[in-house]
């Protein structure tokens, strides 16, 4: 059943009451630099902020062997994070609501050259309503809006009357494991809520995602007798003039899929990283590429693989020094495969409800053709796995940052959300 409006009032007026906390718990996880590998001081961090609210508490490790197992499981590497996950479990006085997940990730991506940010990438500089900082909106303001929108309820001395996992996960910008953890785990629940920074509308489909690595081997001679070697990073240029190839045909396959048909570029197949060669005056004998490629959802991750080691041979087999010494493919990140949400869902409607209260618009969906934890929940839970969260600019670039008076309108979104959908119980 729908809110009563007097409650409805009640919950947005107690975010509002309490959005200066929540902005300056945003700002300490801001400061947090939680790149990969280094998210464990953070990640107790949540852990005391849950376990002060009096969530029971879960903190455990990866199990390789586990996520190795699942067909979601991506490759581990040497920089795969040792962080902990955390999950805060709230339990009822009694069970009469439907239950819930509300995910975020601590993990962020590295800042790049400081010189190209306004401000120190971890120092969250608040400038014109914008937050600004790495992760400020990827996501470290929806991880703050996760327990936000459950403390608004409690100050007005409610709680939901069902189970809710609060969740902190790691490694949601390399591989998604910290996410599929939680469902080894054996966490489950009726709906999963993530705010990642997705403008205030509800992501309807989602990209899978590959990580591989290409390694061209050369052949190495003094520079005076450049045509007697092969240069490997020449070669390697010739090697992603094949993948782009791929990247075109998978665009072109886009006709008659539902969500993507529209979009001009769907699959993006980006060159992260290079390196290569030892000295500038020898031809180099090496050089290795970290690539990222998206899929349509209902592409299996290992079919997306196998096409990408068959489009490399392939080209290898025409090119006269390649032919004789194949470049190698080895996937070290995402094996994630995408997901799309299906309309209908009674958490879509009440969420709508709730977006609609909290903006004064209806609630829009739409597709983003990058990698989301909600597949996890969508694809092997199977259940309603919704993604909707603030306004953010400039993701993954400098200078990022989220729209403040947009978090506070998705925090009351989110608390309506949970008081509709968990019920609410005095504290």
């Amino acid at each position: 059943m729908p809110l009563d409006p007097a409650l409805r009032d009640r919950i947005v007026a107690a975010v509002a009451e309490g959005f200066a906390e929540q902005v300056a718990f945003t700002q300490a996880l801001v400061r947090f630099p939680s790149l990969r590998g280094e998210e464990h001081a953070i990640q107790d961090f949540v852990f005391r902020a849950l376990r002060d609210r009096g969530f029971a508490m879960d903190r455990f490790a990866m199990d390789q062997e586990a996520i190795a197992g699942h067909p979601g499981g991506a490759p581990f590497s040497q920089t795969h994070s040792q962080a902990p996950i955390v999950v805060g479990i709230h339990r009822p006085r009694e069970e009469r609501g439907r239950s819930l997940i509300l995910q975020a990730h601590v993990d962020v991506v590295p800042a790049g050259p400081t010189d190209l940010w306004s401000h120190a990438p971890f120092d969250p500089v608040i400038v014109d309503g914008w937050m600004h900082g790495r992760g400020s909106a990827d996501m470290k303001a929806g991880h703050a809006a996760n327990l936000a929108c459950l403390d608004a309820l409690r100050r007005i001395g409610l709680q939901p009357a069902a189970t809710v996992y609060v969740q902190s996960v790691v490694e949601e910008e390399s591989t998604g494991n910290g996410a599929l953890m939680t469902h080894l785990r054996g966490y489950r629940a009726d709906a999963v809520l993530i705010p990642e920074p997705e403008d205030e509308r509800l992501v309807r489909a989602n990209t899978g995602v590959l990580w591989f690595q290409v390694e061209v081997r050369g052949h190495p001679v003094h520079v005076r007798e450049m045509g007697a070697g092969a240069n490997a990073i020449d070669a390697a240029y010739r090697v992603v003039g094949a993948l782009r190839q791929l990247e075109a045909r998978w665009n072109e396959d886009r006709a008659g899929r539902e969500h993507f048909e529209g979009e001009p570029h769907p699959i993006n197949l980006n060159v992260g990283r290079i390196e290569g060669g030892d000295w500038a005056s020898s031809v180099p004998a090496w050089c290795r590429l970290d690539c990222r490629i998206s899929l349509y959802p209902g592409i299996a991750a290992a079919d997306g693989a196998r096409a990408i080691e068959e489009a490399v041979l392939a080209f290898s087999r025409a090119d006269p020094f390649l032919a004789n010494n194949p470049p190698r493919v080895t996937f070290n990140g995402f094996f994630a495969e995408g997901y799309v949400l299906a309309p209908g869902s009674e958490a879509e409607a009440v969420l709508g409800r709730a977006h609609e209260t909290a903006t004064g618009r209806a609630l829009q969906s739409f597709m983003t053709a990058g990698y989301l934890d909600t597949r996890v929940h969508a694809l092997y839970d199977q259940v309603p796995a919704l993604c909707y969260g603030p306004v953010g600019q400039n993701i993954h670039g400098y200078d990022e940052r989220v729209d403040l008076a947009s978090l506070k309108r998705i925090t009351a979104a989110m608390a309506l959300f949970v008081a509709e959908w968990c019920g609410v119980e005095p504290v």
